[in-house]
């Protein structure tokens, strides 16, 4: 069984930032893929970023393209999601999620197998 444990979230200005972590435990963290997901209220889950299990690849939906930075400290069992200038709109709930097999970057929720239990980012205008 995999444990995944979010932190770092909270209420920001819009144009500020915050780090959000992610700690694994209870299984090989290194070999598989990590991804950020997260989920405003009425809406579906969608995809942040992914990395995959080296760190050496990553993706990132267009929306936080060039404001978002996924990275992974496979020492530490931790995944990271570094948001700079937030925006309203990014205001979600964000979910961190370790994938099925470790060969792919994921996109969509079905390819994680394991769900942390989320964290609010709220972004004030």
């Amino acid at each position: 069984q995999v444990q995944l444990v979010e932190s770092g979230g909270g209420l920001v200005q819009a144009g500020g930032s915050l780090r959000l972590s992610c700690a694994a435990s209870g299984r090989t963290f290194s070999s598989y893929g990590m991804g950020w997901f997260r989920q405003a209220p009425g809406k579906e889950r969608e995809f942040v970023a992914a990395i995959r299990w080296s760190g050496g690849s990553t993706y990132y939906a267009d929306s936080v393209k060039g404001r978002f930075t996924i990275s992974r400290d496979n020492a530490k069992n931790t995944v990271y999601l570094q948001m700079n200038s937030l925006k309203p709109e990014d205001t979600a709930v964000y979910y961190c999620a370790l994938d099925r097999s470790g060969s792919y970057l994921y996109t969509v929720p079905a390819g994680y197998r394991y769900w942390g239990q989320g964290t609010q980012v709220t972004v004030s205008s």
